[in-house]
């Protein structure tokens, strides 16, 4: 027996079955032009990095820099031309504004010169003596690196090289490591500066402050939620009916109790008389469409719950047969972390590079020695190319993990000994997936690429003339995102399928996908009826993750009313939530998916004989025949196998 294109083929094979030999060898070439695509695509990503990693200063975003080109909390090397650049300012972390209470913003750049220094003045500074007194006692010069301290009352320029008198007591905050004056009116000023320059920036800087806005609080509340994912798996693994009711239960105290956080924190910000600045405005905006999202989508959840309620016993059988199936399987429940791992490393990588292309820029020196860094041309165009390769890499390593779960699936399951699985299913489908199928994922993730690049130039074209497009637009703009979606969705349900008919015939993406819309469309209604309920209570898992998420990043911004506005840091927490109770919860989907689909094509090419036994186990007969009732239909249902389709591929498990 030879092996093409992913199956084994018998001497006696028929001449329809011989039709299939002659696009082998074309199909294997168009594997092997998606792997060099993707290669070749990563061939540019690489040397981007390596662009921007040379041309660009990621401390620089992070750090804060001051006026004359040295970044905070680092050793410098010079700028030619300014001759205060190239300090060592290890122990200066914090930026400081000579004139902070009166700052203004001319072509994104604020006007104030900038310092870096060790500690930021926790009293008012009424004089130069008060300086010169605040650096010896604190080791903060908040006067230019030039001047000396003992100068600083002696110097007839002291005043023009020293800040605004008086200085008004500022705190450290971990907002690009600034000093951030406490005086009522100063901290007002202050903020209106740094949010109108943030406001003013395009689209691709704004992504860079809301990553940075809140690090550490983003960080912890992702910790949470894949604390939440893990416990949501095993308590999936061992499900029982209590188990589903408290589920139910926790879901529906999440959703009404998040749904009254949000309308409680709108109305407390309304009413909080200190909320003046602008970003508090925008929090209590986006806070009004938290809360009257989350209402609706609370009110349509508990109507889907009450309707479906009387299916619940047969959504717990559904998850034991699961859980059963899974069980035979070693480490198939781990499968899902090491893709985290994976994914997680790969983030990392992206926002490095991001970072880096955000402060891509070169050093020029202007009056007065001091430093402003000019932009490349040609970064737009990179920041596109990479935001590209974040969403094709990403969908790809979940190709990946889903191949590689419904080979395993597949592998047991058309195993005739039930008692003696595979050995190292996992391990085997990993080896298989590497040596035959990396092209159908590249195929199957660029495709879905394709669809979720339109939604964001959507989105990104929407920001751009929200101001000035018109009540029509608005709705043609949200019907074209719907639309995109949708059809993304209705992709994603079919690629799985591809994705599990690959691993039964071994079969390219476009053979597999045309099968698998061959089988979904002959037992749709066998199949749908039942993997709905399924996906309805894992829907329910991921939505529990996510609200009880979204709650402790509620009370942590909540906690820390200061100038970061937490609209983005919250979005980005609720969408890695979901990420990751999709990522592990993808587990029992895929299984699901591949065990119905395993189960069509078992009844298709078998009838239950002695000649022809059937490969499922007795117990998910049972349980598909009570939901479907298909001790009825099977006596009017054909026993022949799927007809041969127009290539001669014959649906049947690999041998």
């Amino acid at each position: 027996m030879e092996r093409s294109g992913g199956r084994r083929r018998d001497p006696g094979e028929s001449v329809s079955e011989l039709r299939e030999w002659r696009p082998v060898l074309y199909r294997k070439c168009t594997d092997k032009l998606w792997l060099l695509l993707f290669f070749l695509f990563w061939a540019g990503l690489m040397f981007m990095t390596g662009y921007a990693v040379m041309a660009g200063a990621a401390e620089r975003l992070v750090l804060g820099y001051d006026s004359f080109g040295n970044i905070c909390g680092r050793k410098n090397t010079p700028v030619k031309g300014a001759p205060l650049s190239g300090q060592d300012m290890t122990n200066k972390k914090y930026v400081f504004f000579l004139n902070s209470c009166s700052l203004e913003m001319q072509s994104l750049k604020i006007s104030s010169v900038s310092l870096c220094v060790s500690s930021c003045p926790q009293e008012q500074l009424n004089s130069l003596e008060d300086l010169q007194s605040f650096a010896r006692n604190n080791g903060s010069c908040l006067c230019l690196y030039n001047l000396s301290i003992s100068s600083y009352t002696l110097n007839p320029k002291a005043a023009e090289l020293c800040p605004t008198l008086p200085v008004p007591p500022s705190k450290s905050f971990p907002l690009f490591n600034r000093c951030v004056p406490q005086n009522p009116e100063c901290y007002s000023k202050y903020a209106s500066v740094l949010i109108s320059m943030v406001n003013e920036m395009d689209v691709f800087h704004r992504i860079l402050s809301g990553i940075l806005a809140g690090r550490d609080t983003v960080i912890g509340l992702s910790v949470l939620a894949l604390a939440f994912s893990f416990i949501l798996v095993l308590a999936f693994r061992f499900i029982r009916t209590l188990l589903v009711h408290t589920l139910v239960a926790l879901v529906v105290f999440g959703l009404l109790f998040v749904s009254g956080v949000l309308w409680w924190l709108y109305y407390d910000y309304r009413n909080d008389p200190s909320t003046e600045l602008e970003t508090e405005k925008e929090n209590v905006k986006f806070l009004l469409g938290y809360a009257i999202f989350s209402t609706i989508f609370t009110v349509v959840l508990l109507s889907l719950m009450l309707v479906l309620r009387k299916r619940l016993q047969f959504t717990v059988q559904l998850f034991q047969i699961i859980g059963k199936n899974i069980g035979r399987i070693p480490f198939l429940l781990f499968q899902p972390l090491w893709t985290f791992l994976i994914l997680i490393v790969f983030w990392v990588f992206w926002v490095a590079v991001l970072l880096s292309l955000g402060t891509a820029g070169t050093a020029q020196t202007t009056s007065g020695g001091q430093v402003e860094y000019r932009p490349l041309s040609g970064i737009c165009y990179m920041a596109w190319y990479h935001f590209i390769g974040l969403i094709w890499t990403s969908e790809f390593i979940l190709a990946c993990q889903q191949m590689t779960i419904a080979g395993a699936v597949v592998a047991c399951y058309f195993n005739r000994n039930k008692n003696s699985p595979p050995p190292h299913p996992v391990l085997s489908s990993i080896s298989v997936l590497f040596c035959y199928h990396l092209g159908t994922a590249v195929k199957g993730s660029f495709l879905i690429t394709i669809l979720r690049i339109p939604r964001i130039v959507l989105l990104y074209l929407h920001n751009i003339l929200k101001q000035k497009e018109s009540a029509c637009a608005k709705c043609l703009f949200k019907c074209c995102f719907c639309w995109f979606w949708c059809q993304e969705s209705c992709l994603r349900y079919f690629n799985q399928h591809a994705y599990t008919t690959t691993a039964i015939n071994g079969t390219n993406f476009c053979t597999s996908a045309k099968d698998a819309v061959f089988i979904l469309a002959k037992n749709s209604a066998k199949l749908e009826s039942i993997s709905c309920f399924g996906d309805f209570i894992l829907f329910l898992g991921k939505v529990f993750v996510v609200c009880f998420t979204v709650f402790g990043g509620l009370m942590a911004f909540n906690y820390h009313r200061e100038l970061q506005a937490w609209v983005v840091p919250l979005l980005l927490v609720g969408y890695f939530a979901y990420l990751m109770s999709q990522n592990f919860l993808s587990v029992f989907e895929v299984t699901a998916d591949a065990m119905f689909l395993c189960f069509a094509v078992d009844m298709e090419t078998n009838d239950g004989t002695a000649e022809k036994p059937y490969f499922m186990d007795r117990e998910l007969l049972t349980f598909m025949s009570q939901t479907n009732k298909l001790t009825e239909g099977q006596k009017h249902r054909s026993l022949r196998p799927f007809p041969d389709n127009e290539d001669g591929t014959e649906l049947q498990p690999m041998t």
